[in-house]
């Protein structure tokens, strides 16, 4: 029972030096930085947690389209929708003045693509007005709140889609979560406990092609490095402030194990650059000390 007792001891001190050890390289890149920063990174395999303000609400901007995705897939799940389903995509839904690379490729719109394609083009190439077309599809924000408050997912809220996040900066707000409920949300979703093994899958393999944020999670970690993530960025307002420049994913190590990381970053007065680099700094720190 003593060498119990001592072995629990030691694993404890162990990893408190390394959350530890990872807080002070952290703070050195938010040190001076005049912005809100929430972190959490949570190990898979070794149960490893860290978190700075981690249960501070923030904006999450597109990173709820993470959240979208489950709740889509949940109705693909449940055999409301299919993937291979026609969906039309009309000329009124293509807003201008909006990021949507499906608008530029087909600016007159009125054309059907299949479910899984809107999927792709809402999860990996961010695309404000698909997004708003597949909310619309399961019934409104309130049908992904009450798809999240089932699966018991804390501290998150979604009350605007894009077009009124569109309408004004005091909108961005109205999204919000922490970190540490993405991070736990995120190792959920990888275990397969909020939708099914297919849906998992496909919405693994989407993310991982992920063609915003290049500037963020993955710009400093090895090229080959797979990392399934969704990003979320709101420009600056005529104060020249930031209020979200975000980026949350699974990561796979080189051993094979692997962790969640999320970073948001709010209410900065710093340049975009700079805001990015924190972002990409943190995930480098976090993967060299996790591949240690």
């Amino acid at each position: 029972m003593k060498k119990l007792s001592f072995l629990i001891l030691l694993i404890s001190a162990f990893t408190f030096a390394q959350q530890s050890t990872l807080d002070q390289k952290i703070n050195s890149i938010l040190k001076d930085k005049k912005a809100t920063v929430g972190i959490s990174v949570l190990g898979f395999e070794n149960g490893f947690k860290y978190n700075k303000n981690g249960n501070k609400r923030l904006p999450l901007l597109s990173v709820f389209k993470f959240h979208i995705a489950l709740a889509v897939l949940n109705d693909v799940d449940r055999g409301k929708l299919s993937l291979s389903q026609k969906i039309l995509v009309k000329k009124t839904d293509l807003l201008d003045n909006t990021w949507s690379p499906f608008r530029n490729k087909y600016p007159n719109g009125n054309v059907e693509k299949s479910l899984q394609e809107l999927l792709q083009y809402m999860v990996s190439n961010s695309d404000n007005n698909i997004t708003d077309l597949l909310i619309r599809l399961i019934g409104g924000t309130q049908s992904v709140q009450k798809f999240m408050d089932k699966m018991k997912v804390q501290d998150f809220t979604i009350k605007a889609d894009e077009r009124k996040m569109h309408e004004g900066f005091e909108f961005h707000y109205w999204n919000t979560s922490t970190t540490n409920s993405l991070n736990n949300l995120l190792k959920r979703f990888y275990d397969g406990k909020i939708v099914s093994k297919n849906s998992t899958s496909f919405l693994m393999k989407t993310m991982l092609e992920t063609t915003t944020g290049a500037n963020k999670i993955v710009a400093l970690l090895p090229k080959e490095t797979k990392v399934a993530h969704r990003t979320g960025s709101s420009g600056k307002n005529d104060d020249g402030l930031t209020i979200a420049e975000n980026d949350i994913g699974i990561i796979t190590l080189p051993n094979g194990n692997h962790l969640a990381l999320s970073v948001l970053v709010s209410d900065s007065m710093e340049s975009e650059v700079t805001n990015t680099r924190m972002v990409a700094e943190i995930a480098k720190i976090v993967y060299q000390h996790f591949s240690k």
